[in-house]
């Protein structure tokens, strides 16, 4: 069952600092979905950073290319395409274009941290990290836990929080059912949607559109 769960992250990290105070407790296990990280990050490292983006959740190999269908008209809905993007506060980016069925194109800028984890670094034309006080933030952890909660991005006008509100739900999807998912509730100014991502695909269910080609590409 779907849930939004940042009740659910608050009362785990309350256990854990419970935990931490008690002298017979055991030696703290490695740091698991969003732990030890900070989000948004306000002075990301270069050498913190690696050239490509192998996310098995969000897998972004230049040359790649997702169609989405509207999933009432059945007719193309969304396009995503990955290009070489520009260094951004020193580190070098992933661009994912997405094209929308009116003709609007929106260019996203995506980091790879060593771990694993995705961050988002900016939007052409509208923000950049490390400019007029805008940060990174968490696009998608290494390894999504359920009741994770973190910021996609600081910028000024934008306020945009992202739940894991499922893990292992069964998708189906014009191209395939998957069964190894990662949900996202995402929300911002304008209220909340809702992104299913399928290991080793990437994005394959929005709210109103589904996976109908993809293209890996090979870097």
């Amino acid at each position: 069952m779907r849930t939004r769960a940042l009740a659910a992250l608050a009362a785990l990290t309350l256990a854990g600092a419970v935990l931490a105070g008690c002298g017979s407790a055991s030696a703290p296990s490695a740091p698991t979905g969003v732990d030890g990280l900070e989000i948004p990050t306000p002075d990301p490292r270069p050498a913190d950073f690696v050239a490509r983006i192998d996310n098995p959740w969000l897998p972004l190999a230049v040359g790649s290319r997702w169609e989405y269908a509207d999933l009432a008209t059945g007719s193309v809905d969304l396009t995503l395409t990955v290009e070489a993007g520009p260094s951004v506060d020193g580190v070098a980016t992933t661009t994912l274009v997405r094209t929308a069925a009116d003709g609007t194109v929106v260019r996203d800028l995506y980091a790879q941290d060593r771990a694993g984890n995705v961050w988002w670094f900016g939007r052409e034309g509208q923000w950049q990290a490390g400019e007029g006080g805008a940060e990174a933030g968490l696009a998608m952890p290494a390894a999504p836990r359920f009741g994770d909660g973190f910021r996609t991005a600081s910028a000024p006008g934008l306020s945009e929080v992202a739940t894991v509100a499922d893990v292992g739900e069964e998708i189906t999807v014009p191209l395939a059912t998957y069964h190894r998912t990662v949900t996202l509730d995402v929300e911002d100014a304008t209220g909340v949607r809702t992104e299913t991502y399928a290991r080793g695909v990437g994005l394959v269910r929005t709210d109103d559109a589904g996976l109908g080609a993809y293209e890996p590409g090979r870097e």
